[in-house]
């Protein structure tokens, strides 16, 4: 049986990630301890309830799927939070990952897909980042996440373990079909935030920090569509699965857009007024994060088809106004 565990697959991308396996041909079994996930978002394979640190839990599920494959998603990912609970982030995302990583080597497991994060490159303003730019993060979310890096090297050097790494830029968007989509409690993403004060569920959007270095004083961040994403992490798998052995990609469009062009395109997308204010920065934010790599593009064939603004809101608005799980 093609079965891959996905950690986190009761998540955001995890559960479009599962989704696009489904599609693939593959048997997604999703592991999750629903901290920050939902179990209505688990639609299109097993779902086995667990904690990363749980290395007896992770034996038994192991055991009983024995997957071709690990694709990894699960991890605390506030950058915010992360300044102020360092030790939180180390402690689930490293030794979670570790304990995950040391029980797929003991069973053999040895292809293993990783969501990283183009926050492992720090803030390099006024550089277009590409798989061989240096990384220096400024948070311990981006931190964390280099760091399962270099044990995944390690594992490939001591067991054979292959990876696949996707340091990705800012996740947007829904699946078209509204099986699934974002929805996190607390909220931190910047388009379902704003949807959220479009649709009245909260008084106002807050823009943090309007004193950048940028043409309009807001943040950039490169946008990629979730489905064309999780397309890419499929791709990855058969990467892997036709021996081509460990690779880093991006995965990013190379087109930035700073809050005010996104907050401008939902106004045009819903036809709707953006109540916003303006607000202080965030520790731990970077003023421009652009993908500058057509790795992606050149060696696994992966093709964006989502990943316009208009798009993104577009699937985001359908799913926001249909399909959250608190519902």
């Amino acid at each position: 049986m093609n079965h891959v565990l996905v950690t986190g697959g009761a998540g955001y991308i995890g559960s479009h990630a599962c989704k696009a396996l489904r599609d693939a041909g593959f048997i997604p079994v999703t592991y999750d301890n629903l901290e920050t996930g939902w179990q209505d978002a688990v639609k299109f394979g097993p779902f086995e309830q667990g904690d990363l640190l749980d290395r007896a839990r992770l034996d038994e599920v192991f055991a009983k799927y024995a997957p071709i494959a690990v694709m990894h998603f699960a991890a605390l990912s506030q950058v915010g939070e992360s300044m102020k609970e360092p030790g939180r982030y180390w402690r689930n995302n490293v030794l979670g990952s570790l304990t995950l990583i040391e029980a797929a080597a003991d069973a053999g497991c040895l292809d293993f897909v990783f969501s990283s994060t183009c926050a492992t490159y720090g803030d390099q303003d006024n550089v277009v980042l590409d798989e061989n730019s240096e990384q220096h993060p400024i948070n311990a979310y981006g931190a964390s996440k280099r760091a399962i890096e270099d044990v995944l090297r390690d594992f490939e050097a001591a067991y054979g373990m292959r990876h696949v790494i996707f340091r990705y830029f800012n996740v947007a968007g829904a699946d078209p079909d509204g099986e699934v989509g974002e929805f996190h409690q607390p909220e931190t993403h910047l388009i379902p935030l704003m949807l959220d004060a479009i649709a009245g569920k909260r008084d106002a959007l807050t823009v943090y920090g309007t004193d950048y270095e940028t043409p309009d004083g807001t943040c950039v961040r490169d946008y990629v569509h979730v489905c064309d994403l999780v397309d890419a992490h499929v791709l990855g798998l058969k990467w892997l699965k036709d021996d081509k052995g460990s690779r880093v990609f991006n995965l990013g469009t190379g087109s930035g857009f700073s809050v005010r062009e996104v907050i401008d395109h939902s106004r045009a997308v819903t036809n709707q007024v953006v109540p916003y204010v303006d607000g202080d920065r965030r520790p731990g934010d970077c003023t421009k994060l652009v993908s500058g790599s057509t790795r992606a593009k050149a060696e696994l064939g992966w093709t964006p088809t989502r990943s316009t603004l208009e798009t993104m809101i577009t699937d985001a608005w359908k799913w926001h106004q249909t399909g959250h799980y608190d519902s």
